[in-house]
């Protein structure tokens, strides 16, 4: 009796917080800074997409994680914001330098705007606004299944860079060397994605989910499983199993993204269940995570091969 008196106090409380209180998609009157942003940089005209996640510890304390337009998520140890104003450093990533990126900006009416300057000194100029919940009140119904490689040609396909490497022989989309990367022309929201790949030894890939979302593919037989080999949301999501096969192999992937929920079957073996994406992975066409997407395959990575490319989208 106790403990349902306690909970009808819990909802009641609940249903009667002053709405002034509540900001949409995160954030208090209290702490308007926690949460998760989308961003976008421009960097010298090109419109490059970041993402950011704070979090509050301990007593007016703040950490976070950040997502450069490359690379992995990477942690932030302690994230300053004060009237208004956030600020936050970390170390290179890449680059071997003492330098850190240092990113500030101010939060005005829920929007944020501000400053990078990177670890080679460049500055650049980047806005943010909340990511979207995409959150899903019932199960999806799936729509026909689509084979969006038609096993002849690049029709449907557009690579994305000055020159394309990617070509078409005996129903397999290859990219033998280094390049562009090649996303669909159409986009999707909500799908269930079959897809198989090979590599040779030593390469590295991956698939985009809404252009956004990296799935690793990478030569990691026999490694731990970690998010940035094969079968990882790329600096996220920790696969459960290292599934991967010897490299020269074909392997699959069966995906269902619905929202930011995702599952991965990895080549006949469920390594992620409906586990939450938090945001765009390094890479990623860009930050409007609330927008349809492609399907992307990574190709500056090294020679990657495609076959049997199938969506079934859900009928909203």
């Amino acid at each position: 009796m106790l403990m349902k008196n306690y909970f009808k106090l819990l909802l009641l409380a609940l249903l009667v917080l002053p709405t002034s209180l509540l900001k949409a998609n995160g954030g208090t009157e209290k702490d308007p800074i926690e949460g998760r942003w989308d961003l976008t940089v421009n960097m010298d005209g090109r419109m490059a997409p970041s993402w950011l996640e704070v979090r509050h510890t301990g007593v007016n304390g703040y950490i976070g994680r950040f997502v450069a337009d490359g690379g992995s998520a990477r942690p932030i140890s302690k994230v300053e914001f004060k009237d208004g104003k956030v600020s936050f450093h970390i170390p290179a990533q890449w680059e071997k330098t003492d330098k850190e990126l240092v990113i500030e900006g101010t939060l005005t009416d829920g929007k944020l705007a501000g400053t990078m300057v990177t670890t080679w000194g460049k500055t650049y100029t980047w806005v943010g606004e909340r990511a979207p919940k995409l959150w899903r009140d019932k199960a999806p119904k799936w729509g026909a299944p689509i084979k969006i490689f038609n096993g002849k040609d690049l029709t449907g396909w557009e690579a994305l860079g000055k020159t394309n490497q990617w070509v078409v022989e005996n129903g397999v989309l290859k990219s033998p060397k280094s390049g562009a990367n090649i996303r669909t022309q159409k986009t999707f929201n909500d799908f269930k994605l079959h897809i198989e790949f090979k590599y040779p030894k030593g390469s590295n890939s991956g698939v985009y989910l809404r252009g956004r979302y990296e799935i690793q593919i990478e030569d990691n037989k026999g490694m731990e499983p970690m998010s940035l080999y094969l079968g990882g949301i790329y600096g996220f999501i920790d696969p459960w199993l290292n599934v991967a096969k010897e490299a020269g192999e074909w392997q699959t992937y069966d995906v269902e993204l619905v929202g930011r929920m995702v599952t991965v079957v990895a080549n006949g073996t469920t390594i992620i269940y409906k586990q939450e994406i938090p945001g765009v992975t390094g890479g990623a066409l860009d930050s409007k995570e609330g927008e349809p997407g492609p399907i992307m395959m990574q190709g500056d990575h090294g020679p990657i091969e495609f076959r049997n490319i199938i969506i079934t989208p859900a009928i909203n």
